[in-house]
């Protein structure tokens, strides 16, 4: 989504070791005992008018709320913050109204941290799903990160000066560049797949959970439970076609993998999952 001009073609390749990470996940050979999934909070957004999240009108004259949340994997081999969340600007503001958006933060991701003793300055890898407003806004609070980027994201999120400019955060991060997946450990637990459509590097992220199993993350592939089951695809994703694609491997890869789908702004998900000091494992 968009406030203003401020995802699997991929995974077609990336799905066959996908699926073998899950496999590999239901017979517990890549899931550290130690691996664990917070669930942070990283706002919410009154959506006066959901006209625009469905190019074929079953929003029309609704409205609606939407949940925004960030995760941190934790690993062994270190510590990994999924999506970034609305402008740490906005923390105890009030509510915040633009266009049909109205925006509201509680507190921040490092506040949020603090409380289970994870400084910002732990984290050693960010990775955002896609790179519209409300999954990169605190980025600024993670200087000594390493961003982990899909390639097609990273150029189109520097394709021109008004892009460069909203981006400016992550242009002070070391990167680390992928093209079909990502896996992060290089243990087939924590893995980055591209799921374009929404952008063009729209990425959703798996987690092989020791006790849970395999999680899948969808950053705004999808928004809404009915647009999972409905398949809809917002008016500004920058690729209609692709996203259907995308959403077509997705599920492939959920029912093989028998994975636990969380869409990221549905309420309804996140309330089911445990909050910090809890965690998923």
């Amino acid at each position: 989504m968009r406030i203003q001009p401020m995802i699997l073609g991929l995974l077609m390749a990336g799905s066959l070791a996908l699926s073998a990470c899950s496999q590999k996940s239901a017979d517990d050979t890549n899931s550290p005992a130690s691996l664990k999934l917070y669930t942070l909070d990283c706002g919410s957004i009154q959506v006066s008018d959901l006209d625009s999240f469905s190019s074929t009108d079953e929003y029309a004259g609704q409205a609606g709320n939407l949940t925004n949340t960030c995760y941190l994997v934790r690993h062994p081999q270190g510590d990994l913050l999924w999506d970034l969340g609305l402008p740490s600007a906005l923390a105890g503001a009030g509510p915040q109204t633009n266009d049909i958006f109205t925006l509201t933060l509680e507190t921040t991701l490092p506040e949020q941290l603090s409380a289970i003793n994870v400084a910002a300055s732990d984290i050693d890898f960010v990775a955002i799903s896609h790179s519209h407003f409300d999954h990169t806004g605190q980025v600024s609070l993670f200087p000594e990160a390493q961003w982990l980027v899909n390639n097609d994201e990273y150029q189109y999120m520097f394709s021109t000066p008004e892009n460069s400019a909203q981006n400016s955060g992550f242009a002070v991060l070391s990167k680390s560049l992928f093209t079909l997946s990502k896996d992060v450990f290089n243990d087939g637990t924590v893995v980055i797949l591209g799921a374009p459509g929404h952008t063009p590097g729209h990425s959703v992220l798996q987690v092989n959970l020791p006790q849970t199993g395999p999680v899948l993350l969808t950053g705004d592939l999808y928004h809404r439970t009915q647009s999972r089951q409905l398949q809809l695809v917002p008016r500004f994703n920058s690729d209609e076609p692709q996203t259907r694609k995308s959403m077509q491997r997705f599920e492939a890869l959920a029912k093989a993998s028998g994975a636990r789908v969380i869409i990221q702004h549905e309420l309804e998900d996140i309330n089911r999952l445990p909050k910090p000091p809890e965690f998923l494992q």
